[in-house]
Parts: structure tokens; C-alpha cells; sequence
């Protein structure tokens, strides 16, 4: 709220509609709500966001892991703006996520890319030592350091590939989905940490 000409009042409205509302609130819906400027509605929202931020500790588990991508595809853009680099996840950001069966807390991140160089880190930082960790299959998780510090090899630390073990991702997953489709429309590279932030943290609340 910081040098800001909005009210206490606005601000507090504003708080209420994005905390309440399970798919977000668009700039635009709160501008027509609090009868101000799509951009003067866009300043509180982005601010907001900010303030949730993963800070959930480490997961004692088992905790799920899993990655996507967001952005639009290619085909629904712009001709100019087309990458034309070929199908799949050209064009889109990563995301992943862990998610805590004991405490039934997500974090997400926005990464650079789906390596063992950002997800590994990722699982680690977050994981308490001998929590089992659930993935799919995808090969970036077959080398996570089972026998490292972190994790006790021999005990129930250990990484499971099964699919079944990843619905609670999954389900987080669907409901960003919903989000990005049915209020945001588009979510830039620039500002999507901020907007995963703002599904985790209203989950994790």
C-alpha cells in the first residue's frame, strides 16, 4: 500500500475479491467493481499477489511432484507473434509444483526449463530427508540424488514412478487451468510467477 493514492477501503475490497473468488479476478472486473481505471486495478492486484509467495517450510510427505506449461498455444496467436518453431511447448513457460500429502501444501515455481538443473534443486529445498517423493515418469526425475544428504536411500526415501501418486498436482493443475482460461485469458512470462503464486497461496490459506 505503499505510496499509493488507493484507499484503505479499495484495498481492502480488492483483497476480499481475490481471495474469495477460486479462479481469480481479472484487472478488468475489478476496475468495473471499484468504478476505477483497469490500470489502477491492475496496480493492487499485482501487489497482492506478491504477498504469496511459497514460504511453507519443508514438506515431510510424501510429497507429489510435477511439472507443466503455460501461455497460449501457437495457433491461437497472433500471426506476427507466432514462433513457428514447431508443436508441444514452444512458445510456453514451465511450472512445477510440489505438493505436500501431510499438510496439503503446494509450492510452485516458474522455471527456465524442465532440467535436472532447476528441478532437482526444486524437490530438494523443499523436501524434509527420508519423505517419499511421488513423480511420473519423465526422465528428468530418474536421477534425483536418492543417496545424497538429503535422502536416506534406505529408508522411505525413496521415488516411486507412478502417476497414481501425482492427482494432487494434478488437480492444482486443472484448477489454474480454469483460471487462465475462464478469467485471465493470457498470463504473460513477465508476471506469471506472480500468478501461480496467487493459486497457490489461496489454496495454501
Amino acid at each position: 500500500m505503499h505510496r499509493t493514492p488507493l484507499g484503505y477501503q479499495v484495498w481492502a475490497i480488492a483483497i476480499y475479491l481475490l481471495e474469495t473468488n477460486i479462479k481469480g479476478v481479472s484487472s478488468m472486473k475489478l476496475h468495473r467493481d471499484l468504478g476505477f481505471t483497469q490500470q489502477s486495478a491492475w496496480h493492487p492486484a499485482h501487489r497482492f499477489r506478491e504477498t504469496w509467495v511459497d514460504n511453507n517450510g519443508l514438506f515431510s510427505g510424501p510429497v507429489e511432484e510435477d511439472e507443466t506449461y503455460m501461455r497460449g498455444k501457437e495457433g491461437n496467436k497472433n500471426e506476427s507473434k507466432k514462433l513457428k518453431q514447431g508443436r508441444g511447448t514452444i512458445g510456453k513457460a514451465a511450472v512445477v509444483e510440489a505438493k505436500d500429502h501431510a499438510s496439503n501444501k503446494v509450492s510452485v515455481q516458474v522455471v527456465e526449463r524442465t532440467n535436472a538443473k532447476t528441478i532437482h534443486p526444486f524437490v530438494e529445498q523443499l523436501t524434509e530427508q527420508g519423505a517419499t517423493v511421488y513423480t511420473d515418469e519423465a526422465t528428468v526425475y530418474e536421477s534425483l540424488p536418492t543417496n545424497s544428504n538429503k535422502y536416506d536411500q534406505e529408508s522411505v526415501g525413496e521415488y516411486v514412478w507412478a502417476q497414481a501418486h501425482t492427482n494432487g498436482v494434478e488437480s492444482f493443475w486443472a484448477l489454474l487451468t480454469r483460471g487462465y482460461q475462464g478469467t485471465y485469458h493470457q498470463m504473460s512470462v513477465k508476471h506469471l510467477n506472480r500468478y501461480v503464486h496467487e493459486f497457490s497461496g489461496r489454496h495454501n490459506d
